[in-house]
């Protein structure tokens, strides 16, 4: 019988239904794919599903997990969505990335045992725990599933390259856009949107985030509305010329690049 995680938040788990059933519900709501089942058998998935818990949805403001906890898991997020931080001596946190609908956390954490960042839920999210010794003695027995994950970890390199050149090459400006396009991409890759939807972290997130102060943030979507190119009310976004957006930004208007724009 498979292990569950031994570290996990205080809230009650309660068994994930069918990854079956996950997939096509996801297909109903626009999420085309969940990042690991991507191109595994559907022989295979019952025993993917084994060992898959799926968590009581985490609140806003709570802790999937903290700086330090002993990694047990990798987590996928069905809904909502996660920041992770890391914090300096003095306490302050830095902004590592942002993680939507379909995205794995954690995978930072195989190295050294332990997770170096601390991922906390920016709205209601819900979960899918994956214990990482399990996941390992199934991929030995399912090459698909490790083909799969060694293709999310692969993203995740390209990932880390691609935002080294956003904060080291770019103006402010050009960074701004660059995230709002590869926030869109994210989402288009997934069925929804990519001209409208929320951004459910805060402004000074951002600003955190890409190296921007707060204020420098905010001016930056009072220009880009007044020019014309997109729309904001509160945390909605609707990006009215998108592609004059992915120009500005040096970014693709496909859901190519950007990949997801993370340094976890």
């Amino acid at each position: 019988m498979f292990q569950k995680c031994a570290r996990m938040p205080t809230r009650k788990l309660e068994k994930v239904v069918s990854l079956k059933d996950i997939k096509v519900a996801c297909q109903q709501c626009s999420l085309n794919e969940l990042c690991l089942p991507v191109g595994i058998g559907h022989d295979d998935l019952d025993r993917l599903d084994s060992i898959i818990d799926r968590k009581r949805p985490l609140l806003r403001g709570d802790h999937l997990f903290r700086i330090g906890d002993p990694f047990e898991c990798l987590y996928a997020v069905r809904s909502g969505s996660l920041k992770t931080y890391a914090t300096s001596a003095d306490g302050q946190e830095q902004v590592m990335g942002f993680h939507l609908p379909g995205e794995l956390v954690g995978l930072d954490a195989i190295a050294e045992g332990d997770y170096p960042l601390a991922a906390k839920a920016l709205e209601t999210t819900s979960i899918c725990e994956i214990p990482f010794h399990d996941l390992q003695s199934l991929g030995t027995q399912l090459p698909g599933l490790q083909h799969e994950l060694l293709r999310v970890m692969s993203k995740e390199i390209r990932n880390d390259e691609h935002n080294m050149v956003i904060l080291g090459q770019k103006s402010a400006e050009e960074r701004l856009a660059a995230f709002l396009i590869g926030i869109s991409n994210r989402f288009m890759r997934r069925g929804f949107s990519a001209s409208q939807f929320n951004l459910s972290m805060s402004r000074s997130d951002i600003g955190n985030y890409l190296g921007l102060a707060l204020e420098t943030v905010s001016r930056l979507f009072t220009r880009f509305q007044n020019e014309g190119l997109l729309r904001v009310d509160r945390k909605h976004i609707e990006l009215i010329d998108r592609t004059k957006l992915c120009v500005f930004s040096g970014a693709r208007c496909t859901d190519g690049l950007p990949e997801q724009q993370t340094r976890h």
